[in-house]
């Protein structure tokens, strides 16, 4: 089965451009059901309904969120897509099995006021300050995902419309635009810091490291989550907070649902339908002290 997963995953890579993130969440949710198979020493050619039961009831033991879960059910409906194609076996038994419903979950978001405050908080005068306000302010501006960030380009940049080229998941490419805020701590970058850390050998990224390396995802995490570890917000920061931040503010000064999507990336306008939640509870607050009857 190892050898059947290193394949499926060079596939998701080469010929399905799934995203860096895709292929390593399924990775990752094989390797569990492998583990599993082993321990149990259940054929994985040959499973029953009763067998798939069984690790469904070894995933809701480890206290798995139910979008966890659904993840798993996907990866292993897919990868057993391909043990079809392969003709390794006849049928997928993943077919069958429905994914749990997932609960649904209002998106953390900031407010106006502490996205102020850790605008504020960033030393300007200094090259990380700059690097550090310029990348809060392309996450806040753009609704970008970490991964979108990471992987910005110095080409993809159209400076002269203040606008960016993206590529989400699934490699589909949008358009997302940035404001003067943004506009002028990312020239001051450009100009100031990016050239101190450009090596001999340096990727044409945007964001570079001290070594005149990109960052991945897990170093932005790390930038994002040191920025606010002595500020006192309410809510919990990662990068994707930023992204919640955006479409919710967008919402709630008059944005229409379709833009937002577009802007975004969603493929499905039930994703970003979640937004909504948020500015309807701002207007039934606003409705509520405007109208005392």
């Amino acid at each position: 089965m190892k050898i059947e997963i290193e394949n499926y995953l060079e596939i998701l890579q080469k010929e399905v451009n799934s995203s860096p993130n895709t292929i390593l969440s399924y990775q990752k949710d094989l390797e569990s059901f492998f583990i599993f198979v082993q321990d149990n020493k259940k054929d994985y050619l040959n499973l029953t309904r009763e067998d798939v039961l069984d690790y469904l009831k070894y995933l809701d033991q480890k206290k798995l969120k139910n979008s966890t879960i659904s993840r798993h059910i996907s990866a292993l409906r897919s990868f057993y897509n391909y043990l079809v194609n392969e003709g390794k076996i006849e049928k997928n038994i993943f077919k069958v099995i429905r994914n749990p419903k997932l609960e649904k979950k209002i998106p953390n978001y900031l407010s106006y006021e502490d996205m102020r405050l850790i605008l504020s908080s960033l030393n300007t005068d200094t090259n990380e300050g700059i690097m550090q306000r310029c990348l809060i302010e392309l996450f806040y501006a753009t609704g970008c995902r970490v991964s979108e960030i990471a992987n910005i380009k110095l080409d993809d940049i159209i400076s002269s419309e203040k606008k960016i080229r993206i590529k989400g998941k699934g490699n589909k490419e949008r358009i997302v635009y940035y404001g003067d805020y943004a506009n002028e701590y990312l020239n001051l970058y450009l100009k100031k810091v990016r050239p101190l850390y450009v090596k001999k050998n340096s990727p044409s990224n945007l964001f570079l490291n001290k070594n005149g390396s990109s960052y991945d995802i897990y170093a932005l995490e790390v930038i994002v989550k040191n920025i606010v570890k002595d500020l006192s917000l309410k809510s919990h920061v990662t990068p994707h907070t930023f992204r919640h931040t955006f479409a919710t503010h967008l919402l709630n000064n008059g944005a229409d649902i379709k833009s937002v999507q577009e802007l975004l990336g969603h493929a499905n306008l039930n994703t970003t339908g979640i937004y909504t939640h948020v500015s309807s509870e701002r207007l039934r607050s606003v409705y509520l002290k405007a109208f005392k009857r």
